[in-house]
Order: structure tokens, then C-alpha cells, then sequence
């Protein structure tokens, strides 16, 4: 994930410019006076404008103004915003994130409304509900979730007569497929093995049964020898020349590679579905499986859950929005525009038809086997420890055990912060 930025006179406009709600008094409006509550996103504006003006419909008397916000400028506009009690009145929130402004009481407990409404989160992936829980109070619903599968590109295979990827493959099957497409003479490599954590290594370290952060939150797991096989996989493909370096893959990002042809296999998100499938031309190139198997399957899930703020002056009107965002009449409008895999059970496939040249159901039969995006009170702050110390060993100037047990020694320090 990317730090949080901005100078002091950025963060000033940034909160003015985030300046929350609507009607003058606060708590739920009364007669026919018209609450206006504020949304912040980031993108798929097209699908959440739907989702609003859907809401609206069956609300008239709640308004809703959809703030969006390029990724960097919406976390840094709502750190100050949320600090200085302007934040929108609902807002998207990822779990690496969500802890810090949960132990700051910036966030809407939701544990009353969900129980008055007879919510069943069961019909959400539990483990998206469990992440969004904090000292025993749930401050989200799932909106959506992602999970992370092997695109490949077939004509890349086909050029090299190698066979594409299916669900049987193991990490061998991964290492002697790069081998065969790498291509020197055309700039053409195997794999993109960048250093990343939600498509890369994280899936990687629990297929091979290690652990990033102890179940507890309080110890890294990057000492663990499981850990640092998982490390090791992505490692190789660099030493072996079957990916591009870490400075190339800084100077053009992975999925770059992998949309310009120059990559055969990247480990990718069902989020890059739709950027994929509106390039027509790449669209007919490429398809995705499910990850390879390591000692076990395994991959990450993640996904954007709507909260709102703790500060807002309609908490009444902000809890019925925010429980509209998670139920299935906005989960379907989401699956239409095919914008991510919606979260609330049984609303997938339009997704999954919204895209048919893709085999986008590999993504939704990992599920069963999906390790939550591992997270602490202060995530970010052991994140830049693993892009700092991990880094080395991409570079082939540290081993994989060096890097990792200094990452663990370093980590473990922040952690006893917290």
C-alpha cells in the first residue's frame, strides 16, 4: 500500500476540501427537511453513482454526494479530514487501514443497526466481516472482494509451444513454464516477479505455510523457514533472469509488462478485470487460472468495506446508507457493471458474465481457500519495513534468510509499539 502524503498546506486544503455533510442539526432529520450525506471513493465512480441514485430512489428524503479522489489524494484528504472532523459521512476503507482510524474512534459502530435490520453476515466471506471487527465492534460491510489468479498471456505461450496454465499446476509447473518463455533475444520474460504484497508474496508465504504477522497481531513470521520459501519462489525467477529486476520493474510496473506482452504470467488481482477486458486487442491475448498450488492453495482476499464516520451529524441517515451499500440490491448493480466481485453471497455471476472471455470463476472458487490480507493496529508502518528490507534479496545482494530474519527483527520492534 502506498504512504499517506502531503505537506502541511496540502493537508489544510485537503480537509477543506473533504468538508462533510449537508443540513445544519444534527441527528436524524425531521419532517420534510432533506438530509444530505457525503461519499468517498476512489474509483468506479459509473458504479457507485447507480448504487447512489438507487438508494436516493427509495430514500428521497437522504441525498447523497459522491466525493471522488485520485488513490493517493483520497487517503491523504482523509487522514486530515478524519482528524479535524470533516470526513465524508461514508467512505470506502481498506483492513490494512481500518484499524488505525477504529482505535481513534473515527469510525461508526454498526452493531445496533445491523441487529435491528436482522442483517445475517453470513452471507458475506467471513473472513472480510472478522476484518472489519475491533474491540468487538463491527464497523463495516464487505462491498466487495478480490482474490488473486495467474493471467497468462496465450499467444506468448502459443509462440513458445508451451501449454497454458490449468487448475492442476504446481509451483514447478510455474518454474518450467518461465523457463520456456523467457526469450532474451526479444525482451521477452516468463514472469513478473515484482516485490509485492497482495499479489505476490503474501500468497506465496501461505502456500508454502508460513505467516506474515503471528494469528495474535504481536509477532512477524518472516524468521519462519516456511515464510522465507515463499520468499525464495519469487527470488528465483529474478536470479534466474525469467522475470525483469526490481529497477525494471520500478521504471514499468508489472501489469505493464504483462499488458505490453513483454511478461507471459502475472500474479494478478480480479480487480485488473475490467482494465484488462477494455483493452480489446489484449482482451483476445490473455486468460487466468487459479494459483498454483504450493505445499498447499492458497490466496489472499481482500476488498473495500463502506464506514462511515464517527463524527457525522446524521448517524440515523448514515447508518440506513451504509447498510443500502451492503445489501443485495447495490451488490447486484455493482455485479452489472462489472466493476469487482461484489461480496454479498449468490450475486457474483453477473460479474463473471459481464466478462465472458475471461474464466473470471477461477477468482470466486478460491474463496474456500483464501487467507485474509494480513494487517495489525498499524500495518502501514511495518509495510514500508518489508519494501525497505526486503529489497535487497530482489537485488540479489542479500539472501532470502538474511533480509527476511532482519525484516522479522525490525517488525517485531514496531509491533511491540502498537
Amino acid at each position: 500500500m502506498k504512504k499517506w502524503l502531503g505537506t502541511t498546506v496540502a493537508m489544510l486544503a485537503a480537509g477543506a476540501l473533504l468538508a462533510g455533510c449537508s443540513s445544519s442539526s444534527p441527528g436524524s432529520s425531521n419532517g420534510d427537511e432533506a438530509v444530505t450525506l457525503t461519499y468517498g471513493v476512489w474509483s468506479q465512480e459509473d458504479a457507485m453513482q447507480k448504487i447512489v441514485d438507487a438508494f436516493e430512489a427509495d430514500n428521497p428524503k437522504i441525498k447523497v454526494k459522491l466525493q471522488v479522489n485520485p488513490w493517493n489524494e483520497f487517503w491523504t484528504k482523509l487522514q486530515v479530514s478524519a482528524q479535524g472532523g470533516t470526513a465524508p459521512d461514508a467512505f470506502w476503507m481498506l483492513g490494512d487501514r481500518f484499524q488505525v482510524y477504529a482505535s481513534n474512534d473515527q469510525l461508526l459502530p454498526l452493531d445496533d443497526a445491523i441487529k435491528d435490520a436482522g442483517i445475517d453476515t453470513s452471507v458475506y466471506p467471513k473472513a472480510l466481516v472478522d476484518l472489519f471487527n475491533y474491540d468487538g465492534k463491527q464497523y463495516g460491510l464487505p462491498k466487495d472482494f478480490d482474490t488473486i489468479g495467474l493471467w497468462y498471456n496465450k499467444t506468448l505461450f502459443d509462440a513458445a509451444g508451451v501449454a497454458y496454465p490449468t487448475d492442476q499446476w504446481e509451483w514447478k509447473d510455474v518454474q518450467d513454464a518461465a523457463a520456456k518463455l523467457t526469450d532474451p533475444a526479444t525482451g521477452t520474460f516468463g514472469i513478473a516477479a515484482p516485490l509485492n504484497r497482495q499479489e505476490g508474496i503474501y500468497n506465496t508465504i501461505a502456500q508454502a505455510g508460513g505467516e506474515v504477522i503471528s494469528a495474535d497481531g504481536k509477532k512477524s513470521g518472516y524468521d519462519n523457514h516456511k515464510t522465507q520459501e515463499g520468499l525464495q519462489y519469487w527470488v528465483d525467477f529474478v536470479k534466474n533472469g525469467q522475470s525483469p529486476t526490481l529497477k525494471q520493474l520500478a521504471d514499468t510496473e508489472a501489469v505493464a509488462q504483462f499488458e505490453n506482452g513483454k511478461v507471459a504470467m502475472y500474479y494478478g488481482g480480479s480487480f485488473y478485470a475490467s482494465r484488462f477486458y477494455e483493452d480489446a486487442k489484449l482482451r483476445g491475448e490473455i486468460d487466468v487460472t487459479v494459483l498454483p498450488k504450493g505445499e498447499k492453495r492458497a490466496t489472499v482476499i481482500n476488498g473495500i468495506q463502506n464506514v462511515g464516520y464517527g463524527k457525522t451529524k446524521h448517524p440515523e441517515e448514515l447508518k440506513k446508507f451504509l447498510l443500502f451499500l451492503g445489501g443485495e440490491k447495490a451488490a447486484k448493480i455493482q455485479a452489472d457493471t462489472g466493476a469487482a466481485i461484489p461480496a454479498y453471497e449468490n450475486t457474483q455471476q453477473a460479474w463473471i458474465d459481464s466478462m465472458p472471455e475471461f474464466a473470471l470463476k477461477n477468482f470466486i472458487d478460491q474463496v474456500p481457500d483464501s487467507v485474509v490480507y494480513p494487517v495489525s493496529k498499524n500495518t502501514p508502518a511495518w509495510n514500508e519495513l518489508e519494501d525497505k528490507l526486503l529489497a535487497p534479496a530482489w537485488e540479489l545482494s542479500e539472501s532470502v534468510p538474511d533480509a527476511a530474519n532482519a525484516l522479522a527483527e525490525a517488525m517485531n520492534k514496531v509491533l511491540a509499539k502498537e
